[in-house]
């Protein structure tokens, strides 16, 4: 049976920020393919937890089947959940912003459909107020001549993906750098962000 739960998770707002009970706050973003977000995030202290799952569409409980399929509106999305007191919504923010093309609108890299592209969901005011600043600087650095066209969106609701979608970069190894290097993530990631 499928049931609608908003953001599946308990949230009490504190300081204009999502936070959940224990005291970790939650981000959410869609970078293209959900298993290529989790690393940079798992390595980052102060990150307790990443989620692969679904994000945007009106489909509730949507499978992965279904999103993939591109006609659900939903986007792969990772949420994180941190300590804010050892990192910072505004480090989760540059993070993002290294790793992903944000430049693309018609998916990342070899991933092509809606259902890839990038965006930042926010769960509160201040939050939306810190990508949108996040997204400006970025526009005023002059480093792209081309539109950014990630966009800030509000989520509505997160919904897990499938157990075996979990830190599947770390549980396959082998077929996750496959799919990584052929997919022509990190050259093209190199090719937008190298300071050189």
């Amino acid at each position: 049976m499928r049931i609608l739960i908003p953001l599946l998770f308990s949230l009490t707002v504190m300081a204009g920020h999502a936070q959940d009970q224990d005291g970790t706050r939650t981000a959410v973003f869609a970078g293209g393919c959900f298993w290529c977000m989790e690393p940079p995030y798992d390595k980052l202290d102060g990150v307790t937890d990443t989620t692969s799952g679904y994000a945007g569409g009106e489909l509730q409980d949507p499978t992965y089947e279904e999103v993939s399929s591109g006609k659900t509106e939903h986007l792969e999305v990772v949420r994180v959940r941190y300590n804010p007191d050892e990192v910072t919504y505004e480090r989760l923010l540059e993070v993002f912003w290294r790793n992903i093309d944000p430049l693309d609108d018609g998916g990342q890299f070899c991933d092509r459909g809606y259902q890839y592209t990038t965006a930042i969901f926010t769960q509160s005011g201040a939050q939306r107020e810190t990508a949108e600043a996040s997204k400006q600087a970025l526009v005023e650095s002059g480093r792209f001549e081309q539109e950014i066209v990630t966009p800030v969106r509000e989520l509505e609701a997160f919904y897990p993906a499938e157990d075996y979608h979990q830190n599947y970069y770390d549980k396959n190894p082998v077929r996750y750098w496959y799919y990584r290097t052929s997919c022509g993530r990190d050259s093209r990631l190199e090719e937008l962000w190298s300071e050189g």
